[in-house]
Parts: structure tokens; sequence; C-alpha cells
């Protein structure tokens, strides 16, 4: 399992509305509104990390208000 930090921001006052809309996702653990250079903050998982790509790309940016997403997989060092 293939776990991610996605840090997206969202169009002026959207944050809320994004975060809703992200948590119904498949694979989303959780979504936060935030405060700071990013509006959101998701925590996601998958089985690999070309699934984890696919449900950012087909999904997650595709949710309206999103203007730029960053996703960081979580690695055990």
């Amino acid at each position: 399992m293939v776990q991610a930090y996605i840090l997206i921001q969202t169009e002026v006052g959207k944050a809320s509305i994004v975060a809703e809309a992200v948590s119904t996702i498949p694979g989303v653990i959780q979504a936060e509104d935030v405060t700071g250079p990013y509006d959101v903050i998701v925590r996601a998982q998958s089985e690999t990390v070309d699934a984890l790509g696919r449900m950012v790309v087909a999904k997650v940016q595709q949710v309206d208000g999103i203007t730029r997403t960053l996703t960081c997989p979580v690695v055990h060092l």
C-alpha cells in the first residue's frame, strides 16, 4: 500500500467545498482545509504508485475549484 499527502491550492473561497468533495473519492483517508500556502491537505492511499497517480489526475484534479496539486508520497527511511 502506498500513501501520500496531496497538497491542494484552490480558487479563493473554495477550500471547504473542495475538501468535502475530495473526501468522497475512494482512496482518500482524510481531507482537511488549512491555512498557509496550500488550502487543502489530503492523505490518500492506493495499491501502487501508478494507481495513486491515476487517482490524482483522473479524480482529485477534476474537482471543481482546484487550481494546483502537489503529491508527496510517504516514505519510510
